[in-house]
């Protein structure tokens, strides 16, 4: 056993009362070193580790404590958080979504009842979340808005595009363009929902686990009260969510026109700026041809 998968085992043993017989890596791990731990008894457990200077481990529990109590959504149970250190229930799984229309129908069903929780009075028909969460390693602004427009504008594309620029991700022109598109073009172009909706915010293939043909769990989520388009939009980003998805849904939940043809576009700036702030220029480029498309 190498140093840090002993010093791993050692922390979980403090957190929950029992020592771990074996250590193994596990996929994922953008934010934390991600490990399935196994006991004597039986036990498997995820751990994650996350070594940063100002780790948000106990950011990632809440926002997915908050799921459990709010929403009939699958996830994981929490086992123990801190900062630095986080045990999660193992979920048994034969790997990520794929296009097989059970899961895609299940994932479906999964979301469009999530979609139609609201938040709790006094803030039933404002968005955002009680407290800032996070989208990956990066922190999410929240608090609450009464105008959706006003709050994806402020809180989502300016946010985000401020980030970027501040480490050196995007050029200082994009911005200046980003900045104009978020104030001139963003309220002709998305809608006011009739009412908020409790979102995942980063359910792509790799966070959501399927086994024997349907949807086992979903995994690091990024919550907030939002529009419940912005989580069809990025579904779509990387093809998570095909046709039978999205068949699926509006057989729960309607899918207003104009979604497709330009809200989806509009929604889908967010997580690439997120992906230009983590990853780089690569994602310049989408953003660019989709703000141009809007004549920015």
């Amino acid at each position: 056993m190498s140093a840090h998968d002993a010093q791993l085992v050692a922390r979980v043993e403090r957190a929950i009362g029992e020592r771990p017989s074996r250590v193994s890596p596990l996929a994922g791990g953008c934010v934390a070193d991600v490990r399935l731990a196994e006991f004597p008894s039986g036990l498997r457990v995820a751990v994650k580790l996350d070594d940063r200077p100002a780790p948000t481990l106990d950011i990632e529990a809440e926002m997915l404590d908050d799921l459990r109590t709010r929403s009939d959504l699958p996830v994981p149970r929490t086992i123990h958080a801190e900062p630095s250190l986080l045990v999660l229930e193992h979920i048994e799984n034969e790997g990520t979504i794929t296009s097989r229309a059970s899961e895609q129908e299940h994932a479906a069903s999964l979301l469009a009842a999530l979609h139609g929780v609201r938040p709790a009075p006094p803030n039933d028909l404002r968005f955002g979340y009680e407290r800032d969460t996070l989208i990956g390693p990066l922190a999410q602004r929240n608090g609450w808005g009464g105008s959706w427009v006003e709050f994806f504008r402020e809180r989502r594309l300016l946010a985000m595009t401020d980030e970027a620029l501040r480490a050196g991700a995007m050029p200082s022109s994009l911005a200046s363009r980003l900045r104009e598109f978020a104030e001139r073009r963003l309220g002709a172009l998305i809608d006011e929902p009739d009412a908020p909706s409790l979102v995942h915010g980063d359910a792509w293939a790799g966070n959501i686990l399927v086994r024997a043909g349907r949807v086992a769990a979903f995994i690091d989520p990024a919550l907030s009260y939002s529009h419940a388009e912005t989580e069809l939009a990025f579904g779509t980003l990387f093809g998570t969510f095909g046709e039978r998805f999205f068949d699926a849904y509006r057989e729960r939940r309607p899918i207003a026109p104009g979604f497709f043809e330009v809200r989806r576009d509009v929604y889908n700036l967010y997580p690439l700026l997120v992906h230009v702030r983590l990853f780089g220029a690569g994602y310049v480029s989408q953003v660019d041809a989709i703000i141009r498309r809007f004549g920015v």
